[in-house]
């Protein structure tokens, strides 16, 4: 048999670095959860009528609109 090496000591975070990591995870969680709702819904009822849709395009530039105002343009 090979010899592994032993798994190192984990690093403990600070509190501020923990509570961040918590509200991470917590958000990942909260979008699983819309995502999840979506497809059961579309599971139990079908997929939405094209007309009631908005465009991917239109949720694109949204989101690259949204994405723009949190950061600055570099000169």
């Amino acid at each position: 048999m090979s010899e592994q090496p032993a798994p190192a000591a984990r690093q403990q975070l600070d509190s501020a670095a923990a509570d961040a990591v918590r509200a991470y995870a917590a958000r990942t969680r909260a979008g699983a959860d819309r995502f999840a709702a979506a497809l059961e819904d579309i599971a139990a009822n079908g997929l939405p009528a094209p007309e009631d849709c908005t465009p991917w395009e239109d949720l694109r530039e949204a989101h690259l609109a949204r994405l723009a105002a949190q950061r600055p343009a570099v000169a």
